[in-house]
């Protein structure tokens, strides 16, 4: 007699193989696609010039230069405040109705199309605080679209740490934030890790906000000054500058060529994502 609980499982094995080789092989197709367009237009040249007519040139440096301006600024805020808050929602808050109008309205954030964030950047940061087209506008507008994923990661991470370490450190004599600062956060590190990095792919991948609030221009900062001046002045990211080209440029050799950058960074986000938990891990266990 036929064991219909086999069929049963084999039936959804094969299903649940098919829809991962699928999601495998849709993954593998587009970086094949894209490289094949696009790894052609990716020189040295291309990555430390500038497009210039008069030059003839054709290149992506001012563009790399404000995504990393962009990356620097808003992680240097949103980490220690969304870690904070996660640390304060998870350790020092009780549980209540504020606790869960915070979690509520953290998870809305979270849901919130980016292009509305642009615009609510557009007209507060840029208008209302007078910061105009620029890359700390930009920025700060990331800020809140990151903060959510950073703190949600972080609350995470914390919950999975055993009452056992609070206990015993609180048993042992430590005060409250000791223990928190020398065992949970440690404890919980790959978590954290883990939100940031997650957090930077988000921002390496963002254009929507920005195209409202960070603009375009796509020139290198001029001397050691222009760099702290560079902030306030507009600056197109990567992914600004793909669409700009893929549209109102049409130039798609360098817009693929773009891609193929972004999809680099993106891999080594995901494996230095992937090496630096295990070796947290590791340290851990140890």
């Amino acid at each position: 007699m036929i064991n219909m609980r086999k069929i049963k499982d084999f039936g959804i094995r094969l299903v649940i193989y098919v829809c991962s080789a699928f999601s495998v092989l849709l993954l593998l197709l587009i970086i094949v696609y894209v490289m094949i367009k696009g790894v052609s237009t990716v020189s040295w040249s291309f990555l430390t010039s500038v497009t210039s007519v008069l030059k003839g040139t054709v290149g992506i440096a001012g563009n790399i230069v404000n995504t990393l301006i962009i990356i620097v600024i808003t992680m240097l805020i949103a980490t220690p405040v969304g870690v904070g808050s996660a640390i304060y929602l998870n350790e020092y808050a009780k549980p209540g109705k504020f606790v869960t109008i915070i979690e509520y309205a953290t998870e809305t954030l979270s849901g919130i199309p980016s292009i509305i964030f642009g615009l609510f950047g557009s007209v507060f940061f840029g208008e209302r605080l007078g910061l105009g087209y620029s890359l700390l506008t930009g920025a700060l507008t990331l800020i809140i679209m990151v903060l959510p994923l950073i703190t949600r990661n972080t609350q995470e991470a914390l919950k999975t740490v055993p009452d056992t370490y609070r206990n015993g450190a609180i048993g042992l004599g430590s005060g409250k934030w000791y223990m928190i600062r020398t065992i949970l956060i440690p404890s919980a590190m790959p978590g954290i890790i883990t939100g940031a990095i997650l957090a930077i792919g988000r921002i390496v991948g963002e254009s929507a906000a920005l195209l409202f609030t960070a603009g375009s221009a796509k020139l290198l900062p001029k001397g050691f000054e222009g760099i702290f001046q560079k902030p306030f002045q507009s600056g197109g990211t990567l992914t600004i500058q793909m669409y700009l080209s893929a549209t109102s440029e049409g130039d798609f050799e360098t817009a693929f060529g773009i891609a193929v950058v972004l999809l680099i960074i993106v891999l080594g986000i995901n494996l230095g994502t992937k090496a630096i938990t295990k070796h947290f891990d590791v340290t851990g266990k140890e």
